[in-house]
Parts: structure tokens; C-alpha cells; sequence
């Protein structure tokens, strides 16, 4: 072929379509920004050493203008290659110093292989992109206090390609080095620290040395004129930044605290100093998660981390739980990384569990274990008891369904089994084990196989059995005590473990702890404690043979194991009768989660559960309990509510009697101001009835002080949105008025929740149809009215567009799994009735191209009203 012809070729191909498109068994890629796990690993198999310099021109207005040189070897050039850019606008391309026209689809371009050669190249893209409002890539948000402009990107699981051109997949690790010119008041901030700032006047040039080799969802920059704290005096630089208009909330104190107690924790732990030298944290707004593990700048979210008020006990615990979670992602999740989504289980499994030792070990908060269990364990055994339960490790298709099973049996029941297989190991071991990982991986990618093959050698133990029953497969096994006792003394005593169902009937091996116990006139008496492996369904444990028969038995003490306990009927009579007389606060805890549990799994009334939690809750001593506590009880009237009319007298009773409860311990701690706000935030919460609203109208009016409550500005708006909610009167001028008052963006948001939550069917409409079709409307502020826009009392409203919200939800699915996430949680139309089962049911059979992530929601939303209706049925009895 002449080199002419080949020329030509060459820019036909590149110009107008891919030549010889696609390896041979691997589809070719669907023309929208994902890719597939197999075209992903041929794209890795061909490509590597790459390499990103970075140019962005950045002026605050709605488009930002860039540059993106990528250079790369090349192991074979068979085959078209493709690099990810969304919704460019390309102006010039350069393949190997040759200026081509680009084959651009505004997901991805496709370079001819004719173009580029076995070994190094260099491809440079300048492009304008308008900036993302929906949380993702190089989001932009304007303050509406002052105007001012602040950009930060998020590129988890596959976003970057929205920021600059790419191979978007996590095994191809690349050093990233950029040069910013922005607005000469902001900040820019990145993985590694500025090296050079020149100064043009109208602007300024920022300059950053190449990172470490990363994963492009691990890479990051955020601009703006944020405010900025800095701490020097620990072993690594700290910074901290926020908006001008809300710097005055930052307690910045507890952040560089909580930050320099987690880096030298984790230094220890892993034997490997932190590896990106300075640590910057952002508070961003419209944040679509909690937070985000950027290598070297963390992004959190404003609406979490950040209040209007002292913060509480709870709230600083939170804070710094996801600080210590965020951290551990440095070494586990950025230092070494995942090769496919398929892994992104394990990093958010160890950062939670690493999370949660670090801050029970390095910060004040060492009962940060049963915060955990409290909270996340609990949603783990709650998610993996639905039909639509996963195993641990599933594989994922595409990045496009990289967070399809991201939930609480990705992040707790990952954490809650290695915590357990800590126990199984011996912490030392484990943590070995561990450091041999992070020091063989160090910079490169990772599969389970490695991380758990890391374990086994340190244990000198063979792990595959665990690793099939524990990862592979679904379901969360029930622990039962069964004991006979002989002359006060036991003559028997086995452990029963059993499976959900047929379909998840594995039964596991683990190490726990059974405790017996014995009641006295005051307190229950802890007598005996043994540790016992048990597997199979029935493990005999002679140690316990001849102790004094008990009156309460936990098989899970200490909560070393992920399992359900079902207690034995000689214990839940104590436990019904006595629960307050336990002292152990974790014993007490789980003991709380046995009750609810016999609730929704049919074993005791709604009704018994009431009794006992009105008698009980007002005892409860301890902060972390209390709060789950109260989360039954807001879940008991949300039941309630979701069952009328059918028991609409006893519903009314039962609030009643919650909310004078509330308000009545919120009067008494007024001497404990985290135990106060708690129950008052309950207070609020729990008010339908006209004189609990009025009372609540009165207090936000200064004319019913409580002794010891301050009515913070955050206060103010929950107490508006729960008056709106209910249609109190005066209600809607309370908004109008408080709305003018506050016109900061999470003063906005608050006034869509409440707006939204107001009793009316005109109103309801409009608010719909503006979330499913108003393309202008911020993600940030559709996602708020679509939690507010039906509450559970509601149900004539919420029915009224049932039907439509189901009829079109095949075509709401096509907006993707960041709009439908918050969607489905929120809109799936919830009713308690038989009705509504079917008509659930007849979408999951008809409406067949739904996403998988929507199907999960339909069968889920089913599973729920089904245990809503068998409960109401229960109540009736």
C-alpha cells in the first residue's frame, strides 16, 4: 500500500468510522459514556504508562475551556482505541503531532489504529464543556447569598470523562499534572500541592507537579474563593476549606482535630506513611453523597457536616466517622486500587471498618463500635433480609452499574464480616496480613484474591472456604440458644443456626460470644461468658453444661458476628419485662434490634412493641441507644400512618402518647443538651396532632420557651416544614416569611421541603411534574422535593398520582442511576394494600426494560407494603 492511499485511509476511517473496530468476542462500545467490564480489560490489555497533562481555563461562567494531553504506550495497534469525553465541544485534535478531524459520538472519540503506533504516543484534545449541576464531573454552583461561584469534581465510578478526555476505568492508573488559570481571588486545589502561582492581573496561573499513579476516579480539582484553614502542626500539612457565606458555621477545630488523630493512627496501622504529603478537605454543596476519597482533597458534603447550631454529640461522632472512613480510602482504595467495580465493595467495606476502629481508637468517641451496630449493622441485616439481597462480591457489567448494589451490605455487611474474620484471625494477625497487602499493591491495582491471599499467609490459613460461604453467597444466617435445664442448672446447651430460605440456605462458620445471664430485683446479672465457632445447624457447646440455668441468653455478645439472633421465649419474656435493667449498653442495644426484629418477622405485635418501647425509652440512659430507639419509634408511626384508615383511632392514640412522651423528656434533660435536642428533634418529628403543632408554632415564636433549648436556624426550618406538612394554620405565611429571612442555599432547600410537603393536590402536581420534566430545576433541589413530596400521611394525595408515577416510570428510568437513585427511594407509590402490591406487581410483569437498579426498587417497594399489610392484618388480631 502506497503511502498515500494509506494516508487516506488513515483520515477516512478517523474522520467518518472506526476501522476494524472492535477485538474479536468484545461488543462494541453502545455510543453513551459507559463501557463494559470486557471492553474495559481490552482497553487495559493494550494500553498502559499513561501519563495526563492538564489545562484548564476557568472564568466562573457556565463553560470552562480545557486541554487534555494524554501520553500512552501502546502494546498493539489491531485495533481502534477509544478515549472518553462527554458532551465536548472539540476543537482541535492531535494525534502524534498531527492534526486530525475528530470521530467524536459526545460520549467517547474513536482514534484508527493506522493513526497511532506499537509503543509511545501522544494525543491532545482542546475542548469546551459546560460545567455539570447534577454532582458530577467539574460541578459549578453560584451562592445565592453573595454570587459567588465554587467548582469541585467528582468522577466516582466513571465521571472524569465529564471534566477532560480519558480511559475512564479504574486499572488504568495514570500520573495526572495540571495547570489551572482561574479568577486571581480563588483557590484552585488538587492532589498534590501547588508548586508555582503566576500572576497575569486578571488571572492567575496555577501550577501542580505530576501525582502518583492514580486511578482517574481517585484524581481531582475544585476552584473558587473559598475561605481556607490551615494547621501545620502535625506531621502533614492540613487545610480546610469552605464557601465565604457559611465559613462562620465550620467548628474547624474538631476537623484538623479528628484529622491529625486519624493520620497518626493509620500510620501505625498500615506501617506506611500517608502517601499523597498534604491533607486538604472541601465542604461542597450539593454534594450527591456523603463524602469522597479524592487522593490529597477530600470533598464532603455542606447539608451533612455542616449545622447552624452547636454541633451534637451525634454530629461530631459523624464527623469524625466518615473523616477516619475518607482517610482509610488513602492507602485502601487510592494507594491500591480496584481493577474493576466489581472490587468497589472491599474499599468501602475496609474503609468503613478501618473507619470505625480508628475512631473508637484515636478519638473520644470509643463507643464508636456500637454507633455502628446501632446504625449501619442494623441497615445491613435489614437489606440483606430482602428479597433483592446480593452476595458481597457480584460482578458488575458495565460502569453504568458500578452502583447498582452500592448499599448497606456493600459498606456494613462487608465491614460487620471482616470485623468478624479480625476475630477469626486474631487482630494482629488481620492487621499483618493487611500491611502486607498495602505494601505488595502500593501504586497498583488489586482483586479480592490478592487481599484475601495476603490474609491467608499471614494467618498460614486457608481462606477459601470462608471466602466462598461469607462473599459468594447471599443471605444472613439466624442464631437461636437452645438449652434444657435439671435442678436449676444446665443440662443441655446448643447453638441452632438457620437460613433464610431455599433459596440462601448457606450455613456459615464464626466465632461469637454466649453470654448467659440471671435476674435479680434491680439489674441482670452477667454470670457466664464463652467463645464458641460454630458452623452447620446444630453446634453442641458442652462448656456451659452445669452453669445456673439463665434468664436471658445472647448468643452474639459483644457483637462479634453477622448474624440475627432470634432469643429463646424464656428470654424475651425477661427482655419484655426488664430490658432496662440490663447494663451493658451494647447488650441493651442488640437486645432493642431482637425486639424489632420479632415485629417484622411476625413473631409479636406492633402493639406489644409499643408497650414495651413507651415504658422503656424514657429510661434509656444512653445517648447512641436512645437515638435508635427513637428511630423505631418514628418508623412505629410512619407504619401507622401508611395503615389508615384501618386503625386510624389507635394510630391517633399512639402518636399522641409518643409526642407528650418526646416533649416531656425534652423538658426533663434540660440540663444535657445532646439528650434535649435529641428528644425534641423527636418532638418535632412525631407532632400531627393541633396541640402538639400549636405547641410547636408557639415555641418558634418565642412565646413557649423550653429551659435549656436554643431554637437554632435549623431548628426553625424543621419546625416549618413538620407545620407545613400538616397545613397548620398560618403555616404557609411561617414559609413565606422565613423564606425571605434566609435566603441561603440550604434556607432554599428547606423551603422547597416544606413548600412541597404541604397538603395539596394542585400543589403536589405541579411539584411532580417539575421533578420529572424540568430539565432547569437543580438535581440538588429535585432530590429534596421528592423526599418531602409525599410523607406517609398523606396517602389520598400520594394515591391520587399513583398510577401516573408507575405508568411512566419506564421512561423516568431513562434519566440514569443518578437521578433514579434518589427517584425510586422516594416516589415508588407506598400505600399498604393489596392494591398497591398488585398494581407493583403488574410493572415488574409488564413494564420489562427497566433498569436494574429500578426492578430492585419495585421489588423492594413490594416486600415492604407486603410486611406493612401483614403487620396492619397483625394489629387487627
Amino acid at each position: 500500500m502506497n503511502s498515500f492511499k494509506s494516508a487516506l485511509i488513515a483520515l477516512v476511517c478517523s474522520s467518518l468510522f472506526a476501522c476494524n473496530a472492535t477485538a474479536p468476542n468484545i461488543k462494541p462500545r453502545d455510543g453513551s459514556e459507559n463501557i463494559t467490564q470486557g471492553q474495559a480489560k481490552a482497553r487495559s490489555n493494550v494500553v498502559s504508562e499513561v501519563d495526563y497533562q492538564l489545562s484548564f481555563t476557568l472564568t466562573g461562567e457556565t463553560r470552562f475551556e480545557a486541554i487534555s494531553k494524554i501520553d500512552f504506550s501502546l502494546a498493539s495497534t489491531a485495533e481502534a482505541l477509544t478515549i472518553d469525553l462527554n458532551q465536548a465541544n472539540i476543537s482541535k485534535l492531535l494525534i502524534n503531532g498531527k492534526s486530525l478531524y475528530p470521530n467524536y459520538n459526545g460520549a467517547y472519540l474513536t482514534i484508527n489504529p493506522l493513526l497511532l503506533s506499537s509503543g509511545k504516543n501522544t494525543i491532545e484534545i482542546s475542548y469546551s464543556r459546560e460545567h455539570s449541576t447534577n454532582g458530577e464531573g467539574l460541578h459549578r454552583f453560584e451562592d445565592p447569598v453573595d454570587g459567588k461561584v465554587y467548582l469541585y469534581s467528582h468522577f466516582e465510578p466513571a465521571a472524569a470523562q465529564q471534566m477532560f478526555a480519558v480511559f475512564d476505568q479504574p486499572d488504568l492508573k495514570a500520573s495526572f499534572q495540571i495547570t489551572v488559570e482561574a479568577p486571581p481571588s480563588w483557590q484552585v486545589i488538587s492532589t498534590m500541592a501547588e508548586t508555582h502561582i503566576e500572576d497575569l492581573g486578571d488571572s492567575k496561573i496555577w501550577t501542580f507537579p505530576a501525582t502518583p499513579k492514580l486511578s482517574p476516579y481517585n484524581f481531582s480539582m475544585h476552584a473558587g474563593p473559598y475561605h481556607v484553614w490551615q494547621d501545620n502542626s502535625g506531621k502533614y500539612p492540613m487545610r480546610l476549606f469552605a464557601r465565604q457565606s457559611v465559613a462562620e458555621q465550620v467548628n474547624y477545630q474538631d476537623w484538623f482535630t479528628y484529622t491529625k488523630q486519624g493520620l497518626s493512627f493509620f500510620d501505625d496501622y498500615f506501617g506506611i506513611d500517608y502517601p499523597f504529603k498534604k491533607y486538604d478537605q472541601l465542604l461542597v454543596p450539593d454534594f450527591l453523597y456523603g463524602a469522597m476519597e479524592n487522593a490529597g482533597a477530600i470533598t464532603y458534603s455542606e447539608s451533612r457536616f455542616m449545622v447552624k447550631d452547636t454541633m451534637t454529640a451525634a454530629q461530631r461522632q459523624r464527623l469524625a466517622g466518615v473523616i477516619m472512613h475518607e482517610m482509610a480510602h488513602q492507602w485502601f482504595g487510592n494507594l491500591v486500587t480496584m481493577k474493576w467495580w466489581n472490587g468497589l465493595w472491599l474499599n468501602e467495606s475496609f474503609a468503613s471498618f478501618m473507619g470505625t476502629l480508628a475512631t473508637s481508637e484515636a478519638t473520644e468517641f470509643n463507643h464508636a463500635w456500637r454507633s455502628f451496630y446501632a446504625s449501619g449493622k442494623l441497615k445491613a441485616y435489614q437489606q440483606d433480609s430482602l428479597v433483592t439481597t446480593h452476595p458481597i462480591e457480584v460482578p458488575v457489567a458495565s460502569s453504568n452499574n458500578a452502583f447498582d448494589n452500592i448499599d448497606a451490605i456493600t459498606y456494613s455487611k462487608g465491614a460487620s464480616v471482616l470485623m468478624q474474620l479480625r476475630h477469626l484471625l486474631g487482630a494482629e494477625t488481620f492487621q499483618q496480613g493487611v500491611q502486607q497487602y498495602l505494601k505488595t499493591y502500593s501504586y497498583q491495582n488489586a482483586q479480592l484474591a490478592d487481599f484475601i491471599n495476603s490474609l491467608a499467609k499471614a494467618s498460614n490459613r486457608d481462606l477459601s472456604q470462608w471466602t466462598q460461604e461469607w462473599l459468594y453467597q447471599a443471605g444472613v444466617n439466624t442464631l437461636t440458644a437452645q438449652y434444657q435445664c435439671k435442678d436449676h442448672r444446665i443440662s443441655k446447651f446448643s447453638l441452632l443456626q438457620s437460613a433464610p430460605s431455599e433459596d440462601f440456605a448457606t450455613l456459615r462458620e464464626q466465632k461469637v460470644q454466649v453470654a448467659l445471664f440471671r435476674a435479680a430485683r434491680h439489674f441482670i446479672h452477667h454470670s457466664t461468658t464463652v467463645a464458641v465457632t460454630y458452623k452447620g445447624a446444630i453446634t453442641e457447646v458442652p462448656e456451659l453444661v452445669g452453669e445456673y440455668c439463665p434468664d436471658l441468653v445472647y448468643p452474639n455478645f459483644d457483637d462479634w458476628g453477622f448474624v440475627k439472633v432470634e432469643l429463646d421465649q424464656r428470654s424475651f419474656n425477661t427482655v419484655k419485662q426488664q430490658l432496662a435493667k440490663v447494663s451493658d449498653p451494647l447488650l441493651r442495644s442488640m437486645l432493642w434490634q431482637s425486639m424489632w426484629d420479632s415485629v417484622s418477622d411476625g413473631h409479636t405485635s406492633l402493639k406489644q412493641f409499643i408497650n414495651v418501647a413507651l415504658v422503656n425509652a424514657p429510661l434509656e440512659k444512653d445517648y447512641t441507644i436512645l437515638g435508635q430507639v427513637i428511630g423505631y419509634l418514628t418508623e412505629v408511626q410512619k407504619n401507622l400512618h401508611s395503615m389508615a384508615p384501618n386503625h386510624k383511632s389507635y394510630a391517633t392514640k399512639v402518636s399522641k402518647a409518643l409526642t407528650q412522651m418526646s416533649l416531656r423528656m425534652t423538658m426533663e434533660h434540660h440540663d444535657d443538651a445532646d439528650f434535649q435536642r435529641r428528644w425534641f428533634d423527636a418532638y418535632i418529628s412525631l407532632a400531627s396532632d393541633n396541640a402538639a403543632l400549636g405547641h410547636l408554632a408557639d415555641i418558634l415564636a418565642g412565646i413557649a420557651p423550653i429551659k435549656g433549648l436554643t431554637i437554632s436556624q435549623d431548628l426553625r426550618w424543621k419546625i416549618i416544614i413538620q407545620l407545613n406538612r400538616y397545613d397548620y394554620p398560618n403555616s404557609a405565611a411561617l414559609l413565606a416569611n422565613e423564606k425571605q429571612q434566609d435566603n441561603s442555599d440550604s434556607g432554599q432547600k428547606s423551603a422547597i421541603a416544606a413548600e412541597v410537603s404541604r397538603p395539596q393536590a394542585s400543589l403536589k402536581r405541579q411539584w411532580l411534574h417539575k421533578i420529572q420534566h424540568d430539565s432547569q430545576l437543580p438535581f440538588a433541589k429535585a432530590r429534596i422535593a421528592m423526599v418531602h413530596l409525599y410523607p406517609s400521611e398523606q396517602k389520598l394525595l400520594s394515591a391520587a398520582t399513583a398510577e401516573q408515577r408507575l405508568d411512566t416510570l419506564s421512561e423516568i428510568d431513562k434519566k440514569g442511576p443518578v437521578f433514579m437513585r434518589a427517584y425510586n427511594r422516594a416516589l415508588i407509590p407506598m400505600d399498604c394494600t393489596n392494591a398497591n402490591i398488585e398494581a407493583l406487581s403488574e410493572v415488574l410483569n409488564t413494564q420489562t426494560g427497566l433498569s436494574k437498579m429500578t426492578r430492585r426498587a419495585l421489588l423492594e417497594a413490594r416486600q415492604q407494603e407486603q410486611t406493612c399489610v401483614s403487620m396492619s392484618e397483625a394489629l387487627a388480631r
